[in-house]
């Protein structure tokens, strides 16, 4: 994990969501980049602070010494209230009961406890209705022990140029913080941004006539693009975005074998000449996906190699063909060898998914290593 090209990224981001905060979503362990040291080099590279999606990110942060704000982006468990308080996490509330709940728990610990609303405006995953969003907001303002700090909303289009759905949740969301700017109950948080949002400027700033101040910013930190198929956050982008992630691994054995003969489960593939097959030792259960095998290559001594057969759960065996390949010599299978990448999206396309799926799936047992 290159924490230097992550540190670039947040400068980038943070320069494209001026005057707004830009808060690093780290969820996922950090889409499986490494919360710890993502969320710290994000906060020293100028975020203001970080999104998650379970109070059990929030506190394994928070014990490893993270001070810096931290949003936890949905309701939890009425068990993790208490937790989540202790910890100075930032709630996000958007039920009735749960915002009782929680107050009720707020002031038993006599611990005031920060909360975001969020606004669902079309994406239709969580949320409270954009019709209900100031009594919960007035719910919110009445608890001794909560304190309104924020609301939001989530894009469901916003890689998509132009997309109608995204110009009525602005809309949307903007009325909402008509409502609450009204009745003195408009937070200093508002956020609806996130990576494609600020990257393919949606011009969300120009259409509200309440400005966001936030923004939350995931898979472009990573240096990915959320369109897999384009490679692009819906247009192509001038901003150098770097790749943080680069996937490794190391030719554990070597063997020659004569025409005819196949490799791995199945013996799908036969060699139609005699070739030099590398074993790696990463497969399946380490996040390479075994449907990539059909079309898939790596990268050993600054060529191409197809994959020799189907993906097993602990390795790969890779067609070297007539080239003579060495025990311990660097495959990347995602990453640059030479004048040669291959990327994170490049995966996505051959398996029809999106690079999230992709980074998020590399397991924990495959070792993370931090360079700057």
């Amino acid at each position: 994990m290159n924490l230097s090209a992550l540190a670039h990224n947040v400068r980038v981001l943070a320069t494209e969501s001026a005057p707004s905060e830009v808060w690093a979503v780290v969820k996922a362990n950090a889409y499986g980049h490494g919360a710890l040291q993502c969320a710290t080099t994000a906060i020293e590279s100028g975020a203001s602070g970080l999104c998650v999606a379970l109070a059990d990110e929030a506190i394994a942060l928070r014990q490893a010494g993270v001070s810096a704000p931290i949003l936890v982006m949905s309701e939890q468990p009425a068990d993790q209230h208490e937790d989540m308080i202790k910890y100075g996490l930032i709630a996000t509330l958007y039920n009735r009961a749960t915002i009782e709940y929680y107050a009720n728990v707020a002031a038993r610990l006599g611990v005031v406890g920060a909360v975001h609303i969020k606004v669902d405006t079309g994406m239709h995953r969580v949320g409270t209705e954009p019709k209900q969003a100031v009594e919960m907001a007035q719910l919110i303002a009445a608890q001794t022990w909560l304190q309104l700090d924020g609301i939001f909303t989530h894009l469901a289009t916003a890689d998509v140029v132009n997309h109608e759905a995204t110009a009525r949740q602005i809309a949307e969301f903007d009325q909402v913080c008509d409502d609450l700017k009204l009745i003195g109950l408009l937070p200093s948080r508002v956020h609806i941004a996130n990576s494609s949002a600020t990257m393919n400027h949606v011009g969300i700033a120009g259409q509200m006539k309440n400005a966001p101040t936030m923004t939350r910013v995931g898979i472009a930190m990573y240096g990915i693009a959320a369109d897999a198929q384009n490679n692009s956050f819906g247009v192509a982008t001038g901003e150098a975005l770097q790749r943080v992630m680069s996937l490794k691994a190391r030719v554990s054995h070597v063997q020659w074998l004569g025409e005819g003969e196949a490799v791995s489960y199945g013996l799908h593939r036969t060699l139609n000449q005699r070739s030099c097959i590398a074993t790696l030792p990463i497969g399946y259960a380490d996040g390479l996906p075994r449907g990539l095998w059909t079309t898939g290559e790596v990268l050993i001594g600054g060529k191409r190699r197809p994959f020799a057969g189907v993906v097993t759960m602990d390795q790969v065996m890779i067609n070297c063909e007539s080239n003579d390949v060495q025990i311990g010599d660097e495959a990347v299978l995602i990453g640059q060898q030479g004048e040669i990448q291959i990327t994170v999206n490049d995966w996505a396309r051959q398996l029809g998914t999106i690079g999230y799926e992709i980074v998020c799936g590399i397991s924990a047992r495959v070792p993370r290593n931090y360079l700057r």
